[in-house]
């Protein structure tokens, strides 16, 4: 079985793109949590927790649990009780500094790398690799009580003028531009220089800015919207939204671009690992002098990488 890639809602479970891209699991008690951060409801009992995941564990032999960043205090708590009951390094927590939307995104890339031949421990890094070259924000009615992105005061004033509306870009890098109201206006966040498909949730503005202007300036491969995550409102401070996120769709690329980093051994745990730390035991890289001789592998961007050997990928994906 695949490594099961979970999330913490249902709202961060996108469609599978094809019929081989498996779903992810949701964490019941994680939805419970959410609701009830005090505890009273039955389900959010941490025995019911603690046999979901283990149940997960079992079948799946290793999980990977995207939480966003915004998530209540009791959710994260709740996530970490049951891995520390459990004992387990088989469990890798993530929480990037991705907007819900960009999460799901996120997530989906990971589901549809889990049925190719990356080993858990590769599989879990490469969402800190990959969130990188997922560009995520949202079209807003304010920014006045915006914090997850720098504001400037005269932003924040803009923000009392009636019909005001901004451009706001979180990952990879932060940007806020105004734009003119109804859906016009010229001005945009810097896009990716690689090919993208784009998604929108539309929250309580119209999302023609998005879909149409947006689209076109960034020239994606094509837009789809999805439902707003419910966690939106809470990360972007407002009701009065419109979140996207533009993500490489091409599972051969992102195979590609996961493939051509270097792999480590985790001193600690044994897992194969990208980057400087372990996803599943978080013990970090031992310095360069201090690691096993291995042959260096060149890295190569979004935009530069060939599709990956059929060989490599799973029957039927092509």
């Amino acid at each position: 079985m695949p490594t099961a890639i979970a999330v913490t809602g249902p709202d961060l479970v996108l469609p599978s793109p094809d019929r081989h891209t498996p779903s992810a699991a949701v964490l019941q008690s994680a939805v419970a949590a959410a609701r009830d951060p005090r505890g009273h409801a039955q389900d959010y009992s941490l025995d019911r927790a603690i046999t979901e995941m283990h149940t997960l564990i079992e079948h799946h032999g290793y999980v990977i649990v995207l939480c966003p960043a915004s998530a209540p205090a009791p959710v994260v708590q709740r996530l970490h009780a049951v891995r520390s009951v459990l004992e387990s390094d088989r469990i890798a927590l993530l929480r990037p500094e991705l907007p819900p939307l960009g999460l799901a995104v996120l997530a989906l890339q990971l589901r549809q790398l889990s049925i190719c031949d990356f080993s858990p421990g590769v599989l879990a890094c490469a969402g800190r690799l990959l969130s990188h070259y997922i560009y995520a924000g949202a079209l807003l009615g304010s920014v006045a009580k915006l914090d997850r992105v720098p504001v400037s005061l005269q932003s924040h004033a803009k923000s009392w003028v009636p019909g005001a509306q901004f451009a706001v870009l979180a990952t990879p890098r932060p940007e806020l531009v105004r734009v003119n109201g109804k859906g016009g206006g010229d001005a945009c966040p810097a896009g990716p220089g690689f090919a993208t498909r784009l998604l929108y949730a539309q929250g309580q503005l119209a999302p023609d800015w998005v879909a149409v202007t947006l689209a076109s300036k960034w020239n994606v491969q094509g837009v789809s919207d999805v439902r707003l995550p419910v966690e939106s409102s809470r990360w972007w401070a407002t009701g009065k939204v419109v979140e996207f996120a533009a993500a490489i769709p091409d599972i051969s690329v992102l195979y590609q671009l996961v493939s051509s980093v270097r792999r480590e051994e985790c001193h600690w745990c044994g897992l194969e690992l990208i980057g400087d730390r372990c996803a599943f035991c978080a013990a970090p890289l031992p310095p360069p002098g201090e690691r096993p001789t291995a042959s260096p592998v060149t890295a190569s961007g979004p935009a530069s990488v060939l599709p990956a050997s059929r060989d490599a990928l799973p029957r039927g994906v092509t």
